[in-house]
């Protein structure tokens, strides 16, 4: 694949968002930060023998963000992996409905984790600005009753989203109690995305916090 142009003068470097996710995307253009590219990284999410949810979530970042970088090394690339956790007991992304019932059965009146891992990298291929922070939410469910997992289960929301469910859909009435991010708990954390991003370099909203006039 040949790598796009970098950026003329006074052109906003691209940005290339290392996932599938809509829910991530979404979070990024909620602060002014539009892509250019998304491309999804196809890789093996299967944890590994004894990875803790925190390794995993890094990990996956890592993988994801370093795939697409390959294909795109003059850009700005950003890759994040949402992991949902009961103490070590890392839970899926169901694809069934028996799947995601066992997981909300879980969640049932318990505190649990919920672990964004984001890497960034600016354009080039050193692996010496390669940045990654881990952030950790924690959420806790109210106990739900048959009926109640009846009727997300019904929604179909929860497809595909780690732990079976969506924070910002109809689960958003199932959360009892949220310590840290919210955007996070979404799919990406976005304080720490924009720090990360612009730690390396690239233009948070236009502009860097250093081209700010203090005196404004």
């Amino acid at each position: 694949m040949t790598a796009p142009p970098g950026p003329g003068p006074n052109l906003v470097p691209r940005l290339v968002l290392a996932s599938a996710s809509p829910r991530r995307l979404e979070l990024l253009t909620q602060i002014g930060l539009r892509p250019d590219t998304v491309a999804a990284a196809d890789i093996d999410e299967t944890p590994l023998k004894d990875e803790t949810p925190a390794k995993l979530a890094r990990r996956l970042a890592l993988r994801k963000m370093a795939r697409v970088r390959t294909e795109q090394p003059g850009c700005f690339v950003l890759g994040a992996d949402t992991v949902v956790a009961v103490g070590r007991r890392i839970l899926p992304k169901p694809d069934d409905e028996g799947e995601a019932r066992r997981c909300l059965e879980l969640l049932s009146g318990r505190r649990h984790h919920v672990l964004t891992a984001v890497a960034a990298a600016p354009p080039g291929i050193s692996n010496d600005q390669v940045r990654q922070r881990l952030v950790d939410s924690v959420v806790t469910f109210k106990r739900l009753s048959p009926g109640e997992i009846a009727w997300y289960l019904e929604s179909g929301e929860w497809h595909g989203k780690a732990g079976g469910y969506a924070i910002q859909g109809k689960a958003g009435r199932f959360v009892r109690f949220l310590r840290g991010s919210y955007s996070n708990v979404v799919g990406l954390p976005l304080f720490e995305t924009a720090n990360l991003l612009e730690g390396l370099g690239y233009p948070v909203g236009g502009y860097l916090a250093q081209d700010i006039d203090p005196g404004s």
